[in-house]
């Protein structure tokens, strides 16, 4: 669940048309209300045998709009009003019938009416209401071709299509045709009003711990839970930027629209990495790498002897992933962002680093008081000096990262 407002100020126009996927736009509102946006509902007659507009009514505090002729609309012209104070319209469920008509460009209810008249960058290049569509539907009915057609249609004339997931329907089967979860709506519309300062950008990013192996149950690594490289990632997508992650042993969500390589030890991170860099304008460096590794790893778990001897460690060192991908040949080398999480004199090994590695940028952390946790507080170092970024949360920092990359790095050719 997000923990920002990132919504807040943001007035959404949920349209509800028949299906049983209407019992998640129950959750969908209050996640975009506890989200910080105001939420108005429009229902189609339909959408009213599955939910009551008492119900959506209650989640929002605001009054459901179900009739064309609706007297409380100014003028009496609800499709004129709804959708100029809105600042997105947002259908979910979007049935076949409703995309359909949409296609066609019909008019025949409240929602396809203020759909159509909504304002459009074609008509009036100050004011544009943006129409997302979530559709949601039986698999037979999604992969039909009318249906592919009007989709395709809709989308040409300005909609945003969110999905359909594939999964278990309501009537049994299983495939494509469900609608989005609640979170991952809410994440695609606040995805949608985020800048995209990295359109036709790749972004690579790594994260995480590394795992070295000892024996078969033990190994060498630390406490980096990934958080912040993930939130990197998903900032990076929402500005546009087409996004592959490479990450340690961490039990997290892959961000909606990231590609994931999963890894486990630092050879293996950076087998990982180092093919994915030439492909990739920037490089951020998050993942906690360890240095060392045991220079072996015994087949079977090492058992005491009741003799108290300790066995000895020989560590070899781990390859340098950051280093190697800021030495590779020009036009090979992607803009690299390196992580510095140290539990003193922050600011002074951040700099050793940013010179011992020939970086542009480090990003430095006190790790152990930030793994894990959902905030952190982060000082830019580079060759003009350092800057902090006043504590917050994770994927808010992220954002003010994605922002710093988006202007320093040069010019797209």
């Amino acid at each position: 669940m997000s923990t920002l407002l990132d919504l807040h100020g943001k007035h959404v126009l949920l349209g509800l048309t028949g299906g049983i996927a209407c019992y998640k736009a129950a959750d969908l509102t209050r996640e975009l209300v506890k989200a910080g946006a105001s939420v108005q509902v429009v229902m189609t007659e339909s959408a009213c045998r599955f939910i009551t507009p008492v119900t959506m009514q209650a989640l929002t505090g605001h009054p459901v709009y179900t009739d064309p002729w609706d007297a409380r609309a100014g003028h009496n012209m609800a499709h004129i009003d709804l959708p100029r104070a809105a600042d997105a319209i947002l259908v979910a469920p979007a049935s076949a019938d409703f995309i359909a008509r949409l296609a066609q460009g019909r008019a025949d209810d409240l929602l396809a009416l203020l759909c159509l008249a909504r304002p459009q960058s074609h008509v009036d290049a100050t004011r544009r209401v943006p129409l997302l569509l979530a559709p949601a539907m039986n698999r037979e009915m999604w992969s039909h071709p009318a249906t592919q057609r009007n989709v395709a249609q809709a989308a040409a004339d300005g909609a945003i299509v969110l999905g359909p997931a594939c999964g278990e329907q309501a009537c049994g089967e299983v495939g494509e045709g469900r609608m989005l979860e609640a979170d991952e709506l809410r994440d695609e519309l606040i995805a949608f009003f985020q800048p995209k300062l990295l359109a036709g950008r790749r972004v690579l990013v790594s994260a995480g711990p590394t795992f070295e192996p000892i024996d078969p149950v033990r190994g060498i690594t630390n406490h980096s839970s990934g958080k912040m490289g993930f939130a990197i990632a998903r900032a990076a997508q929402e500005a546009g930027a087409d996004v592959t992650l490479v990450a340690g042993p961490v039990q997290l969500a892959t961000p909606r629209h990231v590609r994931r390589i999963d890894v486990t030890s630092a050879q293996q991170m950076h087998d990982a990495v180092l093919p994915e860099a030439p492909a990739h304008d920037v490089f951020v460096a998050t993942a906690a790498v360890a240095d060392w590794r045991p220079a072996r790893a015994d087949g079977r778990k090492i058992k005491k002897d009741g003799s108290r001897k300790v066995p000895a460690l020989e560590l070899v060192e781990n390859p340098d992933i950051l280093a190697t991908v800021a030495r590779l040949p020009a036009g090979q080398r992607p803009w690299c962002v390196g992580f510095a999480a140290e539990s003193h004199d922050l600011v002074k090994h951040a700099r050793d680093k940013l010179v011992r590695k020939s970086v542009p940028l480090i990003v430095g952390n006190v790790g152990p008081a930030t793994f894990g946790r959902d905030d952190n507080a982060l000082v830019l170092v580079d060759a003009a000096g350092e800057r902090e970024l006043a504590p917050g949360p994770k994927l808010a920092l992220a954002r003010q990262l994605v922002r710093e990359i988006a202007e320093r790095i040069p010019a797209k050719r």
